[in-house]
């Protein structure tokens, strides 16, 4: 499984890089939506995107909007995190998550959640 992990933490970069790379997934990690896009640009060969809501230069609810938007992307199952109000971003969020969850979070929950989005996907 292909794997773009979008998150300005570096802690919860490198524990979910480590869980999925346990796996034997490929992992591409951003530190902001922006950097996502740009490495969308040239591979959209993603199988599942990972993202927080929260952070720099471009937020993970702007980042939906775009990804959504290009043929090339928008059939990627995308799970958005966020320690904010989980129902004030699906409200604010134009192009809703696969699935949107609350922080802290487990984060082998979090893997979990991506391998069935995936497999609901080649379903």
């Amino acid at each position: 499984m292909k794997v773009l992990l979008v998150d300005d933490d570096s802690v919860h970069l490198l524990i979910l890089k480590k869980i999925f790379e346990k796996s034997n997934d490929e992992v591409v990690v951003a530190r902001n939506g922006r950097e996502a896009l740009q490495y969308l640009e040239f591979d959209a060969s993603f199988h599942v995107i990972l993202t927080d809501i929260m952070m720099p230069v471009m937020d993970g609810v702007e980042f939906l909007a775009h990804l959504k938007e290009s043929p090339r992307t928008s059939d990627i199952p995308t799970i958005g995190f966020t320690a904010g109000d989980v129902e004030f971003f699906r409200a604010k969020s134009k192009v809703l998550f696969d699935r949107l969850v609350a922080k802290p979070m487990d984060f082998y929950d979090l893997y979990h959640l991506a391998r069935f989005a995936v497999e609901r996907q080649a379903g």
